[in-house]
């Protein structure tokens, strides 16, 4: 399996990166990042499900690509079912020539039950089944056999030709799952082509808590010869990165990368990430701050301790020498995520100069 090695054992991959450009999915400036994306050589662009639709964003950005790949990262599952995001999914992919890499992740429980109106309950089971439901889906369309899918949370048992999309010459798309906490990242390697890491891990957490659950579960998928298991894994590393090409760029994003680790370390879920490393009580100051509104007092609570473990930050050639001394061996394919406002090109000036290192 072509997977990264247990923590503590040799890793007989090449140090060579797959590199993923990240871009915002805003209408106005998709088009742009999708071309300056591949021209630059990047082998895949990814677009969040924010404000705008990924999967909207990235089938104009089709039109105007030939080679990269086009992945959401994320979108959110449980705001859709499993038939509407198998349709969008195909939609994508067809579109795109087979282009499509379909990142998933859960959301939290406030967002879906109350921004989605959808239902939360036992959210690693509920996507355990929801990836077979839409690998099912799929199956379906591509083969043309008879949908018969019955779970516990969903059900999908009619599929009239009228409405079966063509078959993609390609294959099916791939399925990744984003993931925090232990059920969830054990879930990825249940039944995801691959795990994408979250923006506030740090290479020990991922590395002790993370790797070693997600491989188990993707041997034990592989030994029972589950069909997705021919392709390979993969983990995606997405590297908090500051950086700029004045003292004065890197001096605001800085700042601002500050700011949304602060934001991050208030939150409950991400409780287990900075357990790793003894900072509990962090968490619990920060989350108190959050309730009260106290945003600008935050960012001065995460000293240069924290912040150093959680992302990287300096010149262009500095952050990329410092992405590939950690991430070296640990994942497979990298991205940088860079502050809201920073230019986006120095994203892909990093993942270039990762790329030189070898």
């Amino acid at each position: 399996m072509d997977r990264p090695a247990a923590p503590g054992t040799a890793d007989p991959r090449p140090a060579a990166f797959r590199l993923d450009a990240t871009a915002s999915g805003h209408p106005a400036g998709i088009l742009a990042a999708a071309e300056q994306a591949e021209r630059r050589g990047m082998d895949r662009l990814v677009v969040a499900e924010t404000a705008y639709d990924p999967f909207l964003q990235l089938a104009r950005a089709a039109d105007r690509t030939s080679q990269i790949e086009l992945a959401t990262g994320i979108a959110v599952a449980f705001a859709r079912t499993p038939m509407t995001l198998a349709y969008q999914a195909w939609g994508l992919h067809a579109a795109s020539g087979g282009r499509a890499v379909i990142g998933l992740g859960s959301q939290v429980k406030p967002h879906i039950e109350k921004r989605f109106g959808m239902p939360w309950d036992r959210p690693a089971a509920r996507m355990r089944e929801y990836v077979h439901a839409v690998r099912a889906i799929w199956h379906s369309w591509q083969t043309g056999e008879r949908l018969r899918f019955r779970g516990e949370f969903y059900t999908h048992t009619v599929m009239t030709p009228v409405f079966s999309p063509d078959p993609v010459p390609s294959g099916v798309p791939r399925i990744l799952l984003a993931g925090v906490g232990p059920l969830m990242t054990r879930t990825a390697g249940a039944v995801a082509d691959g795990f994408l890491s979250h923006p506030f891990t740090s290479t020990a957490y991922l590395a002790e808590q993370v790797l070693p659950g997600l491989t188990e579960e993707r041997a034990r998928a592989e030994a029972e010869g589950a069909g997705w298991t021919e392709r390979p894994f993969e983990v995606v590393g997405n590297v908090l990165t500051a950086t700029g090409r004045t003292e004065e760029e890197l001096a605001a994003n800085r700042a601002a990368t500050r700011e949304r680790l602060a934001f991050y370390a208030s939150t409950p879920a991400y409780r287990p990430v900075l357990a790793q490393h003894g900072w509990e009580g962090l968490q619990e100051e920060l989350h108190a701050h959050s309730v009260r509104g106290r945003w600008a007092e935050m960012a001065a609570l995460i000293d240069d301790e924290v912040f150093d473990t959680f992302a990287v930050s300096g010149s262009v050639e500095e952050a990329a020498r410092e992405i590939h001394r950690r991430y070296a061996g640990l994942v497979t394919r990298l991205s940088v995520s860079l502050p809201e406002d920073a230019d986006p090109e120095l994203g892909l000036d990093v993942l270039d100069a990762v790329r030189a290192l070898g």
